[in-house]
């Protein structure tokens, strides 16, 4: 959502339906309800106001506790960001990571495979996932660098698929490093807008968008587009 120059509320923030997505499924269930419930409102308050604009008191009255509760469980702001940084990198790079796309039948459908889950992750924790990408400058030396190394492994995913078709043919010559910046840009920015109670659903988006993302690669030599698998 945009930013504005005075903050939103911890009551805004709580009743502003283009706060609602699914990540507080991403919380490790090892931690204790109080803990998730604090990382749901961290995430739904540092993406509407900023890392460095939240206060401890706005993440702990998300959960009906006093400002000093929330580090009974987390004893800084910044582990709260890095908790939030790691499930969401893990979550969506385990979702590529299980796409068929290594054993799909031709390159074009392991590629569309992986873009469009990537897309569809995106859409369902647009919140988390606007976190994720946007408050990286919040995190110490030592965490960046831990998130840093998930988010090089899910541009490896990506770069593997794109050289696949390359390699074989079914994808016209091309930078692959520049192709994946624009295929990952693709399922990245839709966390400024999306909401699940828009006019498409996230599937439906995963699945426009690797249609998209084909477009940008496929090889026709002039006789039609190669087949494609379908997504999972």
């Amino acid at each position: 959502m945009p930013r504005r120059q005075s903050r939103f509320t911890p009551q805004e923030i709580a009743a502003d339906p283009r706060l609602r997505d699914d990540s507080p499924g991403l919380w490790d269930r090892q931690l204790g309800e109080t803990e998730r419930g604090l990382l749901t409102s961290a995430v739904r308050c540092f993406a509407a106001n900023g890392y460095h604009a939240t206060t401890t008191r706005d993440i702990a009255a998300g959960v009906g506790l006093s400002p000093a509760a929330l580090y009974v469980h987390f004893p800084a702001k910044e582990l709260v960001l890095f908790e939030i940084m790691a499930a969401g990198h893990r979550s969506a790079l385990a979702c590529i990571e299980d796409s068929p796309a290594g054993a799909a039948a031709t390159a074009a459908g392991g590629l569309a495979a992986i873009v469009a889950r990537y897309t569809a992750w995106h859409a369902r924790h647009h919140v988390a996932a606007r976190v994720c990408q946007f408050e990286l400058a919040g995190l110490t030396a030592t965490h960046y660098g831990e998130i840093r190394q998930l988010r090089h492994r899910t541009n490896e995913v990506f770069r593997d698929a794109v050289a696949r078709g390359v390699d074989e043919g079914a994808f016209a010559p091309a930078d692959v490093n520049r192709v994946v910046r624009a295929m990952l840009s693709l399922g990245i920015d839709l966390v400024r807008w999306y909401r699940l109670d828009g006019p498409d659903s996230p599937d439906q988006l995963g699945e426009f968008y690797a249609g998209l993302a084909l477009k940008m690669v496929m090889n026709t030599g002039g006789t039609g587009p190669a087949p494609v698998d379908r997504p999972a």
